[in-house]
């Protein structure tokens, strides 16, 4: 039983008084009045208060407005019907010029300074512990007797005026099994900071050690719990300290005040949209990371994943189909700023170049939408075809397939540290210079060091050793990477070797060994990669992953405006790059045909067909699919 536990279930008004009389010595109100709403408070002169309610506008999801009283109001006629600013919080901080002087029980001795401060009521975390317990979810603060755990992190809120400062964050240990349902539990909860933030490593958001918070009680995590952030009310508390007012107050972290609001009574009305309801992924274990993306989101890339997985070629590659590895692999390069990718497989081995039409396209659409999306990307290929492709890139952005050029790069290997050197700046494992890497229809090392096309050709003299990057990139935390292909035998396709060497031909040669954490199959390679470009746009417009990027920080982006929809694939752009890369002499992978086909496929009717069905569904609204 915890120490709070005797005050769980007492009326808001009563709890209030015994505050109000100083009957109680408690440093939290965590656990008490469940299915109470509590307020972080934020007491400022009125001349900062039209600033400090827009940087709560802006950062709602750390401060979500309750109340703003007029000057000198200590009542809150909205939240409860008998209340006094001034003596119903357990504790006070107080603040001069932003710095801290102390903490104190009342402000009833500032009165005179309070005619002419602005109180302001913000949404707490503590609203929704009752939910979670509803919800089977553990509330492991309460049984541990303690205060919540709350860690200043680098994140950066959207500013406004003198209100400059970085996000403040709950974290509270949930099972692994539990978090999804503690996300759904939580994403109603709009104005007590609603879903999580952060899921996963402390580091990612900049907290060093959760054993040593900035606020609140340490709280263990215990075997097979996650961390999980919650934008937290304290962040008010940092703002106030950006801002130095000769004289502010805040409630004292963990002391909060205790409203007569039950949760959920002011809640939009209408039943809540299911097509909204988050989903909790895995993309990373090095670190530990989860995403967010919405019902809807979810719906509409499995929908893209199931389109590309038809095997126009008949080689028995639904055998490889990993649920959900395009939905992971797009999270991870959504929360990713710099991506390489790589694509070239020389399977013409008797022409000059060897290349196939299959795999540059793919690579260029991927990097056409994650630099409409303001990330860094580069493409590494072999050194011999280095030029051609520089080539390539500046005729697609002549003919407008690509807005802006990439950066071409060749890896050869050399020496024991060079792909380290490639991949971190001055080799630094805890400094890489990419996030994510992607291999498309790329050439993949065989068991036996060779490198072979579905032929059993052993071609391994025409490929520079970019397998090394994937392999380094395992050991080197913070860096995810996703293979792409459509027979096994290509960079990244290690992962389901087992299943290539059992239901694809030749595959017990031909099989890559090296895997990568995700590997997307599809009929023709280029269709993974256009799957990737549309299910990012797809995220980029959830609200659900965009909050969860964001860190519930600022104005969400616009909806269908800006580069996004314009960098998409479409039938028009991939015809003109097929063009550009029969120009140079590339062929189609299984006829060697130098014209518009790729894997033997013309591109009319059934490339184009594929575009223009992935189109159909990334541009539809979320939630119509």
């Amino acid at each position: 039983m915890s120490r709070m536990a005797p005050h769980q279930n007492r009326h808001p008004a009563d709890l209030r008084a015994l505050i109000r009389g100083k009957k109680l010595d408690i440093k939290s109100t965590s656990g008490m009045a469940a299915g109470y709403k509590q307020a972080n408070i934020v007491i400022l002169p009125k001349n900062l208060a039209n600033d400090f309610e827009a940087f709560c506008h802006a950062n709602s999801g750390p401060l979500p407005l309750l109340y703003r009283s007029q000057p000198g109001e200590w009542a809150c006629p909205k939240l409860t019907k008998d209340s006094d600013i001034r003596t119903d919080c357990p504790q006070y901080c107080v603040f001069e010029c932003g710095n801290f002087t102390g903490n104190i029980t009342s402000l009833m001795a500032n009165s005179r300074e309070f005619e002419d401060m602005v109180t302001f009521y913000l949404g707490c975390s503590f609203s929704f512990e009752e939910i979670l317990k509803q919800a089977g979810i553990p509330v492991r603060n309460l049984e541990q007797n303690c205060n919540v755990s709350m860690y200043k992190t680098s994140v950066q809120c959207f500013g406004v005026g003198r209100f400059q400062c970085n996000l403040v964050v709950s974290m509270r240990p949930v099972p692994e099994g539990k978090l999804e349902a503690v996300t759904q539990a939580t994403h109603p909860a709009h104005d007590s900071h609603g879903a999580p933030v952060h899921i996963g490593h402390p580091g990612l958001i900049g907290v060093e050690d959760l054993s040593r918070p900035d606020y609140g009680d340490a709280v263990e995590l215990g075997q097979g719990n996650v961390p999980v952030f919650w934008a937290c009310g304290v962040t008010g508390l940092e703002a106030v300290k950006s801002c130095k007012p000769a004289l502010a107050f805040t409630h004292s972290p963990g002391c909060m005040f205790v409203s007569d609001c039950a949760v959920g009574e002011s809640a939009a009305a209408g039943s809540p949209d299911p097509t909204d309801t988050p989903h909790t992924f895995c993309i990373s274990q090095q670190p530990l990371h989860f995403s967010l993306a919405s019902s809807a989101a979810v719906q509409s890339i499995r929908a893209l994943e199931t389109l590309i997985g038809v095997d126009p070629g008949e080689r028995g590659i639904k055998a490889l189909f990993v649920p959900d590895e395009l939905l992971k692999a797009c999270l991870s390069l959504s929360h990713a700023a710099s991506v390489l990718i790589t694509t070239g497989f020389p399977t013409h081995f008797n022409h000059n170049p060897p290349e196939e039409t299959d795999g540059p396209p793919g690579a260029i659409a991927m990097a056409a939408m994650l630099q409409a999306l303001g990330k860094q990307v580069a493409i590494v290929t072999d050194h011999r075809a280095l030029e051609m492709n520089r080539r390539i890139i500046e005729d697609a952005v002549e003919e407008g397939v690509l807005k802006n050029p990439v950066p071409v790069l060749s890896f050869q290997g050399k020496g024991e540290r060079s792909a380290l050197h490639f991949l971190c700046h001055e080799g630094d494992p805890f400094t890489p210079r990419y996030d994510h890497l992607v291999a498309i229809e790329r050439a993949g090392m065989a068991a036996d060091g060779n490198y072979y096309n579905m032929r059993k050709v052993n071609i391994k003299h025409l490929v520079d050793p970019i397998d090394a990057l994937f392999t380094a990139a395992s050991t080197i935390p913070g860096i995810s990477t996703t293979g792409i292909g459509d027979g096994g035998n290509e960079l990244g396709m290690g992962k389901v070797k087992d299943e290539v060497r059992k239901h694809i031909p030749n595959g017990g040669i031909i099989a890559c060994d090296v895997a990568a954490d995700f590997v997307i199959t599809a009929g023709v390679s280029n269709w993974g990669g256009y799957a990737v470009a549309c299910a990012l746009h797809t995220l980029h417009h959830c609200p659900v992953h965009q909050r969860y990027l964001r860190k519930a920080l600022g104005p969400p982006p616009l909806a269908h405006t800006g580069p996004w929809t314009s960098s998409l694939p479409s039938v028009c752009k991939e015809k003109k790059l097929l063009a550009i890369l029969v120009k140079y002499g590339i062929r189609s992978g299984k006829t060697g045909n130098l014209g518009m086909e790729v894997d033997g496929l013309p591109f009319h009717d059934t490339h184009s067909s594929m575009i223009q069905s992935l189109l159909d569904i990334t541009v539809q609204p979320l939630g119509t699919a």
